[in-house]
């Protein structure tokens, strides 16, 4: 059987990339910048509840694809709005990762790769921790391969998803629906697309604008939500992006020093093996994108998720990619279909604080 890393693609496609990809990557985890800043008490207490998850799960993985299943671990680090914070006002890499780190390594919960949240929104192009060249805009990318569902009943009064930054599951309700302006008639609820006798209708904002103050000019910037830039995450694990044919935020090894900004780490870290207590006979880790991911989340992310799953549902995949992830799974005799649905390639296990 061939491996995820000496495998040779097949085909003609050239332009676009193929990736080495693990069987499953496990999420253990993700806490908001104010959960990591004020102390380790609630991380450690998630992280035992999620060791022996990890294991279960690296065991199905195990029964599903034999036993060398590659499974690859992961952490998204809630990093994105320290940058609109005064530069005084922001945490330190430093404190953060040896934080987060050391409580994982104490709970035997390892992590190959830590990844940033700001990452999917903007992937830079480092060299020694310094910005060369334009950064790839991933969320500005990815924003313009969503295609909403037309509503029958829209009046077009409400501006497109492109334009409002909004986006649901179903047909929005009447209630401003300017026909009414002048007459009567009886209210019209929400309807979710497809829905199985009752709705669960959804409303998602992938973004907002703001003006801001740059060198005495106003300048409008725009701000990606966390349902937004969690499902570019997904998408990112799941190796379904690529930017001009190339892999978007390959993993990149880190052994130095944490940097003194979030912004001079990679989208995608790489850890040394010793960094979470990882065993020394396995050098390096497994692939960071898989064929299937598992998230392991604090049951706070089930509303996110589920606005993660709508997102999804609306993006327009590329078809190169799939092909590309499809030929590999052929050639390495996959026992389990992939499906074509990113949705159907990720699953959730949300945990509650006690």
């Amino acid at each position: 059987m061939s491996s995820a890393t000496d495998y040779s693609e097949a085909g003609e496609r050239n332009r676009t990339s193929g990736q080495a990809l693990s069987h499953l990557s496990i999420e253990v985890g993700h806490f908001y910048m104010d959960d990591l800043v004020n102390g380790v008490d609630r991380i450690r207490a998630q992280f035992r509840k999620v060791a022996p998850l990890v294991e279960a799960y690296t065991q199905v993985a195990r029964a599903q694809y034999g036993p060398n299943a590659r499974v690859s671990t992961c952490f998204l680090v809630d990093d994105y709005f320290e940058h609109f914070r005064p530069r005084e006002q922001r945490t330190e890499p430093a404190v953060i990762l040896d934080k987060l780190l050391g409580a994982a390594a104490d709970c035997g919960v390892r992590i190959d790769y830590l990844a940033r949240e700001a990452g999917c929104a903007e992937v830079p192009n480092l060299l020694d921790g310094e910005p060369v060249g334009d950064p790839v805009r991933l969320a500005e990318m990815m924003s313009a391969r969503i295609v909403a569902e037309p509503d029958e009943g829209s009046t077009g009064r409400r501006p497109p998803t492109a334009e409002s930054g909004w986006l649901c599951n179903g047909s929005r309700s009447s209630q401003y629906d300017p026909r009414q302006a002048m007459q009567v008639t009886r209210y019209r609820p929400p309807q979710e697309f497809g829905a199985r006798n009752h709705s669960i209708f959804l409303d998602v904002q992938l973004w907002s604008r703001e003006l801001r103050e740059v060198a005495g000019e106003q300048v409008e910037r725009t701000i990606w939500s966390c349902p937004f830039l969690a499902s570019i995450w997904q998408l990112l694990r799941l190796g379904m992006i690529r930017h001009e044919g190339a892999v978007v935020a390959k993993p990149q090894l880190w052994t130095g020093p944490w940097p003194e900004d979030w912004w001079q780490l990679p989208a995608v870290v790489q850890l040394p093996p010793a960094a979470t207590g990882a065993p020394n006979e396995r050098r390096d880790p497994h692939p960071f994108a898989a064929y299937r991911a598992v998230s392991v989340l604090p049951y706070t992310y089930l509303g996110i998720e589920h606005a993660v799953r709508v997102i999804l549902d609306h993006l327009q995949p590329d078809e190169e990619v799939y092909a590309k992830l499809a030929e590999r799974a052929a050639a390495e005799r996959i026992p389990v279909s992939v499906p074509r649905s990113v949705t159907e390639r990720i699953n959730h296990i949300f945990l509650g604080d006690d």
